[in-house]
């Protein structure tokens, strides 16, 4: 593409810098995005596109129509912070306690407003329109769901479906794009043990569902080790036990709640049934009875294969072939994944760690940073990506 974009990122680098930090500094909660929202859509307005505001509550969409007939491309970004206390000590460190943006969604909101500057200078040579959705409440897995409640996926509906994450995995000047699945469905799982109660002197006379609570989570183990072909993919996790109040008493019931990671269907499927039929199981067999909830959190982030090939070869111009990765998946989940639900789409990770500055802390950690190169090459990757819809070459 003839258009520099590189040179046009790296112009506004300072003020995606800028917002980035300021964004950092004042993190939102889930659907809590109201001073981040509105700066988003004032920008957005500013730039003389259509805007809707209060979609999926406090998300905001923007519609940059271009002069001539087209494709359309829906380009997301996230906004939302963590209930985390920043522990980093930067000159622009969060000055909310306990909420920090420790993902990188400031840096994606950052981005996707740089995009949008340099696509609508060239409105009058576009065929076709972008979509931009600045999206709530990606954190608690509910806000891609309430913005496609609200229309977001209609009038018009997208063609394709392209998206960003900063990666902490993956040193900066990388880049990783995945064709298929790159990161996992996500689900609650939710087991009630309900036995007989009584003192902790008597075992005997009670059902005890501590016990079998215990043998329940060792037994689901089982389900990706025994269950599952070692070929595919599948995480049950436990993450929390709760039962009795006091060290003498047996307690009547005991809940386990726990996330379940697929890629297919298929495997979903054999992982849900298998948590009914062990819990039950193990649970009967030791006096007590066991309930499951399951509960669908996000789809799976199945990348489009001739979409990626696309964002593959443009990441090749933008970071050079060989920091090109094309195998990078994560049991993590993304709520993107109901953005591109029935529409081809690809959502890919842009390296931002930099370990020889220590900026290579986990996502969701206190001390969670990103090295700002990252969002010059996002914002030129994210705007090459949705330019090759809309822009002749």
């Amino acid at each position: 593409m003839s258009i520099d974009f590189h040179a046009e990122a790296e112009a506004l680098r300072p003020e995606i810098i800028a917002r980035r930090r300021d964004f950092h500094r004042h993190p939102e909660l889930a659907f809590e995005e109201v001073r981040t929202a509105e700066i988003v859509a004032n920008t957005l307005r500013d730039l003389g596109l259509e805007v809707q505001t209060g979609v999926g509550r406090t998300g905001v969409v923007a519609l940059l129509e271009g002069a001539h007939d087209g494709p359309t491309v829906l380009v997301r970004a996230d906004m939302d912070a963590l209930p985390i206390h920043e522990e980093n000590e930067t000159e622009y460190a969060s000055t909310v306690a306990g909420k920090m943006h420790a993902c990188g969604h400031d840096g994606h909101t950052a981005i996707g407003l740089a995009v949008a500057k340099m696509l609508a200078a060239r409105q009058d040579e576009m065929r076709g329109r972008i979509k931009f959705v600045f999206q709530p409440a990606e954190e608690i897995g509910e806000g891609a769901r309430a913005m496609v409640a609200d229309g977001v996926l209609e009038n018009p509906r997208p063609d394709a479906t392209i998206g960003l994450h900063l990666w902490n995995t993956l040193p900066v000047g990388t880049v990783a794009v995945t064709s298929g699945p790159s990161m996992a469905a996500a689900d609650i799982w939710t087991c009630t043990i309900t036995g007989h109660g009584g003192h902790g002197a008597s075992p005997h006379e009670t059902r005890d569902p501590i016990v079998a609570a215990a043998h329940v989570v060792t037994a689901v183990q089982t389900i990706a080790s025994r269950n599952v072909d070692p070929l595919e993919m599948a995480v049950v996790t436990v993450g929390s036990i709760h039962g009795g109040d006091a060290f003498n008493v047996i307690p009547p019931v005991v809940t386990l709640k726990g996330t379940v990671r697929t890629y297919t269907e298929k495997v979903k499927a054999l992982v849900h049934r298998r948590l009914h039929e062990i819990c039950a199981g193990v649970a009967g067999a030791l006096g007590c009875t066991a309930e499951v909830e399951i509960t669908p959190m996000t789809l799976a982030v199945d990348n489009d294969p001739a979409l990626s090939e696309r964002i593959a070869a443009i990441a090749a111009e933008v970071v050079g072939a060989e920091n090109v990765k094309r195998d990078e998946r994560s049991m993590g989940s993304e709520d993107v994944s109901y953005l591109m639900d029935g529409i081809p789409g690809c959502y890919f990770f842009i390296g931002s760690a930099n370990p020889a500055r220590g900026l290579n802390k986990p996502h969701h950690n206190p001390r969670f940073d990103v090295d700002e190169d990252a969002l010059i090459i996002g914002a030129e990757m994210l705007a090459r990506a949705a330019a090759s819809f809309v822009l002749p070459e």
